[in-house]
């Protein structure tokens, strides 16, 4: 059982709408039904009639209301009780795992010339969008470092939240310079546009569905021409997929910053000579809107004087 399940149960009472109270927690609908599912078969019962309009609680949702509130207001106030005070804490911050190792080691030196030094702590990468978010709105992280792009939203509620764009980064199509594929050796460079023109069907490493990047690439692949494809490996992490590309696995769309010492080596080689296949991102820093420890608010600025000299 998980305390956000009991939140969502408490919002949908509240709302008697499976829509508004998704809007309310910042997640799509099928992700807020699927939570109250779960919830639901971890006590055995059926909370919401969902034969009703708007959506009304059973008898055993209504014995259940109180007690679903009591706990949670038990449960964050000894998270209050036994967390250390603010200013004795690290900055929690919530990142997608590449920017961990690409971006985030000069900028935070960059950062720390500027405000001092800044004691920073990762939350575990969550793999899903939904669930990176998630970090944000339940206060589990101060700030969340994310690649962007228009076509990924984010269920982020706009007067809560704020964001600055601070970097800008690409995802490409690479492989090793030899792939397998059957039992033969193919060449690797330009081995996206040979399956575009029908001469092979190319492995492909995979992100997913619930990733950011597998999200963002679906939408590339919808507006490009098809190609001849399967997928022989899946993982969330780029760095993951980086290593399995690089034994000649397979095709994969890696961020420019994560591979630039391989393709200048040539351990990896552009898969396609079309820029058609490039899916420019956004590195965004996002936090809550209302003030927080002054330590977060020492590092938002220092940010955005870095931004701000960088833009033209």
């Amino acid at each position: 059982m998980e305390i956000k399940w009991l939140e969502d149960f408490v919002a949908l009472a509240d709302a008697s709408s499976f829509s508004r109270a998704a809007e309310l927690r910042n997640v799509t609908q099928s992700a807020f039904s699927r939570r109250i599912r779960q919830l639901e078969a971890w006590l055995g019962v059926t909370l919401i009639s969902r034969a009703t309009m708007p959506a009304e609680l059973t008898p055993e949702g209504r014995s259940f209301l109180p007690v679903a509130q009591e706990t949670i207001r038990t449960f964050y106030t000894m998270r209050e009780t036994l967390r250390p005070a603010p200013e004795a804490r690290l900055i929690r911050i919530a990142a997608l795992h590449t920017l961990t190792l690409t971006f985030f080691p000069d900028w935070l030196g960059r950062l720390e010339s500027i405000a001092g030094p800044l004691g920073t702590a990762f939350i575990p990468d969550r793999g899903g969008i939904e669930a990176n978010v998630e970090a944000m709105v339940m206060d589990e992280a101060d700030l969340f470092l994310t690649y962007a792009h228009p076509e990924v939203p984010f269920h982020l509620d706009r007067d809560k939240f704020e964001y600055l764009t601070i970097g800008r980064d690409r995802l490409i199509p690479v492989a090793a310079p030899q792939v397998r594929i059957a039992d033969a050796l193919h060449p690797g460079a330009g081995i996206l546009d040979r399956a575009v023109s029908g001469e092979l069907v190319v492995p492909c490493l995979s992100y997913g569905y619930s990733s950011f990047f597998g999200v963002a690439l679906a939408q590339l692949l919808a507006k490009r021409p098809p190609f001849g494809r399967r997928t022989v490996h899946e993982n969330t992490i780029s760095a993951g997929l980086k290593t399995v590309a690089l034994t000649g696995s397979g095709l994969c769309w890696l961020p420019e910053s994560l591979v630039a010492k391989e393709l200048a080596d040539g351990r990896l080689v552009a898969a396609s000579a079309s820029r058609e296949w490039l899916l420019d991102l956004e590195i965004r820093l996002y936090r809550h809107s209302a003030k927080r420890m002054k330590a977060v608010e020492t590092m938002w600025d220092a940010a955005a004087q870095i931004r701000a000299a960088l833009t033209p």
